[in-house]
């Protein structure tokens, strides 16, 4: 089968991770396997197998008549009978479609962070694209059942996230704070992500247990939330407990000098940063949206999103009981390599291309 990933950019975000593991995936099971950036590279070029066929089309505006006869070009060069577009590349996926004679059949992967938000999605706009879909898949049950209710393309599936290890990564740069006393929260910095909660609970945290700290790994947008999370430092008196990492190339690195790991979101799908967590054993602390609950079941501590007093309590638990965070760790590891592994993943990946 030959496949071609579409995706927006490749920024260190969740979507755009899932894209790369896919095509890579694809390529090591036997499939002939293409990847299409449409707008911007970014850190996770790196990542991307060299078996891979790989096609940055420079979009721009709107439209981007260039980037499309650019793309269209590569895909009837390749032959390629499946586009599977990921996120808000599917615009372009469709745009593509009506300029193609040999239309390959179209696939539009869900990935929306924003799962307890939906009515801030653009609907009308999803609506006429989703008539051009032969297939949706949702990265978990709030968005597979709004994808039914709302769309014109009745087959839906969910289909669980997955995510690859990089254990062998070495620190680009060294982590600030003490060894075996790290907090990390691998997100970029946008609202949903909620880290100014996580920053009011570090506050009580640093009371109790002054030599522990916070590494906050993600992308900064240098945007007003960015300018909030940096005040909210400044004035709780945390910069010398909280560490604004950016976006890293060595986040399988980040993970293993890590104790704990904790996702603040007040709204997800699927991250993958959680799955990334248990595959490098990391005892989790996470709040009850999106699927996280249903990914972490009883191998960490779920807690309502936007409560810092519910979530300091819960990390102080983890750092005062060692042997509690041991146990969560090798569980939670145990529970996504078997229920969120790439082999697992592949297979229903393709049953859903072959049905569509």
């Amino acid at each position: 089968m030959k496949v071609l990933q579409i995706i927006d950019s490749l920024d260190a975000g969740g979507a755009e991770r899932m894209a790369v593991n896919i095509a890579n995936e694809l390529q090591a099971a036997g499939h002939e396997s293409h990847l299409c950036v449409t707008r911007k590279e970014g850190l996770l070029k790196t990542a991307i197998s060299n078996e891979v066929g790989y096609i940055f089309i420079e979009k721009k505006g709107k439209l981007g008549w260039v980037a499309l006869s650019k793309l269209k070009r590569y895909i009837k060069e390749h032959q390629i009978e499946l586009l599977h577009a990921h996120s808000t590349s599917a615009f372009t996926a469709v745009m593509i479609l009506l300029l193609l004679r040999n239309k390959p059949k179209l696939i539009w992967h869900d990935h929306y962070g924003k799962a307890n938000q939906l009515e801030a999605r653009p609907l009308k706009v999803l609506r006429f694209l989703s008539g051009y879909f032969n297939q949706v898949i949702s990265v978990n049950k709030l968005l597979k059942a709004w994808a039914l209710k709302e769309l014109k393309c009745e087959s839906v599936t969910y289909l669980e996230n997955f995510a690859t290890a990089t254990f062998n990564q070495e620190l680009q740069t060294p982590l600030a704070g003490r060894e075996n006393k790290r907090i990390v929260c691998l997100a970029n910095l946008r609202e949903q992500k909620d880290h100014l909660n996580l920053l009011k609970a570090f506050e009580v945290l640093k009371k109790e247990c002054p030599e522990w700290s916070l590494h906050l790994c993600g992308q900064d947008f240098n945007d007003d939330y960015s300018l909030r999370i940096k005040q909210a430092i400044e004035q709780r008196d945390l910069k010398d407990h909280v560490f604004l990492l950016g976006s890293r190339a060595d986040v399988g690195a980040v993970l293993n000098t890590c104790d704990i790991a904790v996702l603040s979101s007040r709204s997800e799908g699927l991250p993958v940063a959680l799955l990334e967590y248990g595959l490098h054993h990391l005892p989790v602390v996470v709040t009850d949206v999106g699927a996280c609950k249903e990914v972490v079941a009883d191998y960490g501590i779920v807690v309502e999103s936007e409560n810092a007093q519910l979530l300091s309590a819960a990390i102080l638990k983890l750092i005062d009981n060692k042997i509690q965070r041991e146990d969560y760790a090798t569980k939670f590891h145990n529970h996504v390599m078997d229920q969120y592994g790439s082999k697992r993943y592949i297979n229903k990946l393709v049953s859903i291309y072959q049905s569509a």
